[in-house]
């Protein structure tokens, strides 16, 4: 050991040398750390442990020179590659995580937020080839809003899953074309409309308020991201297994120095690139939209545009429209959704925010009830459980109580509805109360949706789509309330049972008069596919077919606009209409009248796709990886010719993501005899089989003769889908005013509605009409 001007040199006997200063035996204030291998420490020290500023050298040649704590890369710093890569920006642990610049070894270059060593939150990705993304990640893959710019002057703007365009969204074509519509997995899917060079799409401006900047990307990451590293300050505390941690108490180690960890360092930290799974579709800059201008026969002008629905990519219907028609369409829908803000709702206390305080009411409401109760033993309900004491009361004053926090919403009171009973109704369905409340009292909050119906209720959707929230009358309220004993019997006794599911019922005063009651009910549509059409079948004629525009992409359709017949497996028909007569029986005795059921159809890509994308080397594949230029690569259709295949039962192999709330085993089918099944969907997934879930059919379309004179051309026949059902509205309850109102309008404009006087002539009429619906496969 050797003092020269204070500093001292210690050689441990593995080969390691620090040469620095110490206190109490431990390396304390300026030093440098020198491992047998060669790599170099160079900087500050306290009690035995890099911890300040200072500069590592590898071997490899990369360095890192910046904040560390307790010998982790932790706060602000710069790390070289070997490979020539650069970090420049926030550390944790040894991991990016903050705000941060990379610039990878093939000059490709993301600036943003970093989560983990990946990027996540609002960043840019900048390929060396000229494209761009600008918007929100996740993952290390493009996911959220953002807009995507490629180097020929193509851009969209719209939502990314996972790299892959996916929901709604528009397109800009670089000579002026514009097409708005949705998006799956990268694929065109669903409806959409198509506007030719030289015409201006009406709602443009609305995208850019919608994602916060322009078209070229501007104020959006400098709105949201505070670039300005330098002033991020790193923790000092809780630091374990860090680099120096080796080094003794007494004195540097003699064992063994600081171990090797320097060493692997570059290797481990090597340049990812995050944008690898992204992909593109047909509008790539790769291809041009002259393919879709192809599609059809009709040449584009400013004066025409075209409204398309695809199915995977496929193009299934197009109807040509005027564009003055088009705008004129769209100027009365600003009209008529005027006129509906203004009529008198049950929520009309409110003048101001009406709906974002009872958001708030809500979360702060249900988050005390789910707190309060889920400690609680769980035990089976009893008789006192569906009481009118079986009640939570509590009072939210705005600064806060004794049993509730300060808010920011008005004062109100909450009363929630037999709470036991609700909290067991919650288990059943495999619904975790963490889980459960975060859905629905997160940051996020709740999405107000408009009402499909005439009664006036606000509806919300959870932020992540598993629950819907609906006001109901007071009526309503007393049907659920009276019906709630016999429904959770049946539940319990049936777990593939069709009828909504609820978990939990509230209500809100404001003032001490205005009272707004909700349900929270499980959403039969929360799932990985999209659900092309929705349609509410009551088996009735009289007023079930939709008014107005009905190529609008998630509009509700009623009896006499379903043009299909499905073909079902004949085990699978068995299981469903079983349920559905316990189900009908169930609310009979109830004395329910006026459900209906409500079905969700998943299309998959026609048979005929191969026939129809020609030439296949025009095609993208929007599973393969990106280059990284960020560009696809050509190659075959990525959707087989067949839409689904049912395979055998593997619990390992399909997916398990949140789902309607349902309980049930798979189901069987004739095909496969006793053995349970799943559903591939090449391309996309495997899902289990379950009763009104992911319940494969064929879809034989009709065209009927009204049809006959139209512009809108359906280009297949059969259809592969896969299924959603449920049985709703189901709190309507009958009585003799009802039974003459229904008697005179059927006897007067529809004799099948004549059964509807009576609750058990109701269900039977409604069976016999889904008989018609769902056939058995030949």
């Amino acid at each position: 050991m050797e003092d020269i001007q204070g500093l001292t040199e210690n050689v441990l006997s593995n080969g390691d040398v620090y040469f620095g200063s110490f206190k109490d035996s431990l390396p304390h204030g300026k030093g440098k750390y020198t491992w047998f291998e060669g790599t170099i420490y160079e900087g500050d020290w306290k009690d035995g442990k890099m911890t300040g500023k200072g500069k590592i050298m590898w071997p490899s040649g990369a360095t890192y020179e910046g904040d560390i704590s307790g010998g982790y890369l932790h706060g602000f710093g710069t790390f070289h590659y070997s490979d020539g890569s650069i970090y420049n920006g926030a550390w944790r642990m040894n991991i990016h995580h903050g705000i941060g610049r990379k610039l990878y070894a093939n000059l490709d270059i993301y600036d943003g937020s970093w989560k983990e060593g990946i990027p996540e939150g609002c960043g840019r990705y900048f390929w060396s080839s000229g494209n761009s993304y600008i918007g929100n990640w996740k993952g290390g893959q493009m996911c959220g809003k953002g807009i995507m710019k490629w180097v020929n002057g193509d851009h969209f703007i719209g939502f990314w899953l996972n790299g892959l365009r996916h929901g709604s969204g528009v397109y800009y074509f670089a000579d002026g074309a514009y097409y708005f519509g949705s998006w799956s997995r990268g694929l065109k899917d669903g409806k959409g409309t198509f506007y030719p060079a030289g015409s201006k799409p009406p709602s443009m401006e609305k995208w850019h308020n919608f994602l916060g900047y322009d078209i070229d990307g501007k104020g959006f990451v400098s709105r949201t991201l505070s670039l300005n590293l330098e002033k991020e300050k790193a923790p000092r505390h809780g630091l374990k297994h860090s680099l120096s941690e080796k080094i003794s108490v007494t004195g540097i180690s003699s064992a063994g120095g600081l171990s090797n960890w320097p060493t692997s360092m570059d290797v481990n930290w090597g340049s990812s690139y995050p944008t690898q799974e992204a992909s593109a579709d047909d509008d790539s800059c790769v291809m041009s939209h002259a393919s879709d201008q192809g599609q059809n026969n009709v040449p584009y002008n400013d004066r025409v545009v075209y409204e398309r629905e695809y199915i995977q990519g496929v193009l299934i219907q197009e109807r040509v429209k005027d564009y003055e028609e088009l705008l004129h369409k769209s100027m009365e829908q600003k009209k008529t959704t005027v006129k509906e803000a203004a009529r008198v709702s049950c929520v009309n206390f409110f003048e101001n925010h009406r709906s974002y305080y009872l958001m708030l009411n809500l979360q702060l409401g249900i988050r005390y009830t789910v707190g309060k109760i889920t400690p609680v033993p769980m035990r089976e309900v009893r008789a006192s459980d569906f009481g009118k004491r079986a009640r939570i009361v509590m009072y939210f004053p705005r600064k806060g109580s004794q049993f509730t926090p300060p808010h920011y919403s008005i004062d109100f009171h909450w009363k929630d509805y037999c709470p036991m009973v609700f909290r067991n109704l919650r288990e059943m369905f495999k619904l975790n109360a963490a889980e459960y409340m975060m859905s629905l009292c997160g940051d996020n909050g709740l999405r107000e949706l408009s009402s499909p119906g005439k009664s006036g209720s606000i509806f919300y959707l959870s932020q992540d789509d598993r629950f819907v929230i609906k006001t109901l009358k007071k009526s309503e309220l007393k049907v659920l309330l009276k019906m709630l004993p016999k429904y959770y019997d049946h539940v319990k006794a049936h777990e593939n049972t069709l009828i909504t599911k609820f978990f939990g019922l509230h209500r809100i005063t404001i003032n001490g008069r205005s009272k707004v009651r909700f349900v929270v009910m499980g959403n039969m549509f929360c799932t990985e596919l999209r659900i092309h059409r929705r349609y509410d079948l009551k088996g009735s004629t009289l007023g079930r077919y939709t008014h107005g525009d009905k190529s609008k992409d998630g509009i509700t359709l009623k009896d006499l606009d379903l043009s299909y017949e499905f073909h079902m497996d004949k085990l699978l028909r068995q299981s469903l209409f079983k349920q559905i007569s316990l189900d009908c029986m169930f609310l009979e005795s109830l004395h329910i009248i006026d459900y209906s059921l409500l079905l969700g159809v998943h299309f998959r890509a026609p048979e005929k796709l191969k026939a129809l994308l020609e030439p296949p080397a025009t095609v993208q594949n929007s599973e393969n990886l990106l280059h990284d230029d960020g560009e696809s690569s050509e190659s075959e259709p990525t959707i087989p010719p067949k839409g689904l295949i049912l395979v055998t039962h593997e619990p390992s192999s399909v997916t398990t993501a949140p789902g309607p709330h349902i309980r049930g085993r798979p189901l069987k089918t004739d095909t496969f005899g006793d053995r349970e099944v799943d559903v591939l969907l090449p391309g996309t997934a495997r899902f289990r089989v379950q009763l009104g879930v992911n319940m494969p059919a064929q879809a034989s379309h009709k065209l009927r003769e009204a049809q006959s004179g139209s512009a809108e051309v359906e280009l297949f026949e059969v259809y592969d889908v896969v299924l959603y059902m449920g049985i709703i509205d189901i709190l309507q309850e009958y009585n003799v005013k009802k039974k003459l109102e229904h008697a005179y309008k059927s006897l007067r404009f529809d004799p099948l509605s004549i059964s509807v006087v009576e609750p058990h002539l109701y269900g039977t009429r409604f069976k016999n009409f889904l008989e018609k619906v769902f056939h058995d496969l030949p």
